[in-house]
């Protein structure tokens, strides 16, 4: 398999434009799966929530039924929604959206951001995504050159793109991704790819417990939630990968962005103090932004205090 790939590989090491534009490419197209897995992926979660409801409710729903001499309403013959079926549809009108009509950021130019059966508009945030992405694969590839490294911050940077995302739509950090992605990490570092398996081991444990212990102690205090456990088992990923010693800063970041954001939606926004502001999305960019330069980070504040 190595053999088959050596020439291409070898390719890449000759012509960093070549490498770049295959990144560039591959991302686009992975941009359009992406959005993808943002749309359907809570809507198969709340799927599968409301079946486990049913079978774990069965029982009480069919005397409750037999009781009023009526048959439940619940949708039983919903069709079951995957990442790939049923095929994807406009909103609006359902016209089957042809595979031409799905071209990363090009379709939506072409189409002029509106469905080519019914006219709706089609929302720019797709192709936002798609180049979104794409510019993420550029730098990674920048940054780390034609590497295994590479390819595996490549997968994580995809993943945290999700996150980001579904966290903020529904404040949600699925499982499906954030467990694979946490195993993915002390994996790669089985051999020290990026930080030494043991400081991954700790920074997973570490990740998790510092804000399991805030959220109690934040409950403990005022009877609140003041986070998800989403967001513990999303630092827990991002210790994994780059180990204990750049947690303190990752957290840092992420708080002071948090907070920026918090108060400026207060101010300008009228959010309520009440109204819960999702925390995995600043986790996401900080995380990533440590795993990239987190060491150059680290100095320039050491050095700035």
């Amino acid at each position: 398999m190595i053999d088959l790939f050596s020439p291409v590989i070898e390719h890449f090491h000759t012509s960093t434009t070549f490498f770049y534009s295959v990144v560039v490419v591959f991302s686009l197209l992975i941009g359009s799966f992406l959005n993808v897995v943002i749309y359907r992926l809570p809507k198969m979660m709340e799927q599968g929530w409301r079946r486990d409801c049913r079978e774990f409710l069965a029982d009480e729903l069919n005397n409750e039924n037999e009781q009023k001499n009526a048959t439940p309403k619940d949708n039983l013959n919903e069709e079951v929604l995957t990442l790939s079926k049923p095929d994807s549809t406009c909103p609006h009108c359902g016209h089957k959206i042809r595979f031409y009509e799905n071209i990363p950021v090009i379709s939506w130019l072409f189409l002029r951001a509106k469905c080519s059966q019914c006219k709706k508009p089609i929302s720019i945030r797709y192709p936002l995504v798609e180049a979104f992405t794409a510019f993420v694969g550029f730098l990674v590839a920048q940054h780390f050159g034609v590497t295994i490294t590479t390819f595996w911050v490549l997968l994580l940077s995809y993943a945290l793109i999700c996150l980001t995302l579904i966290d903020y739509d529904h404040m949600l950090l699925p499982d499906q991704i954030t467990l694979p992605f946490l195993w993915l990490g002390l994996l790669v570092n089985v051999n020290g790819l990026i930080v030494p398996l043991n400081e991954a081991v700790i920074g997973a444990v570490v990740g998790y417990l510092s804000l399991y212990s805030v959220f109690w102690l934040f409950k403990l205090l005022t009877g609140k939630e003041g986070m998800g456990f989403g967001d513990f088992k999303l630092l827990a990923l991002f210790g994994a990968w780059t180990g204990w010693k750049l947690l303190a800063i990752l957290i840092l970041m992420a708080s002071v962005v948090g907070a920026v954001v918090g108060i400026s939606l207060m101010l300008f926004k009228n959010h309520q103090r009440e109204q819960a502001i999702p925390f995995g999305p600043y986790l996401a960019v900080a995380g990533w932004l440590t795993l990239m330069w987190g060491d150059s980070i680290w100095a320039w504040y050491l050095n700035l205090l």
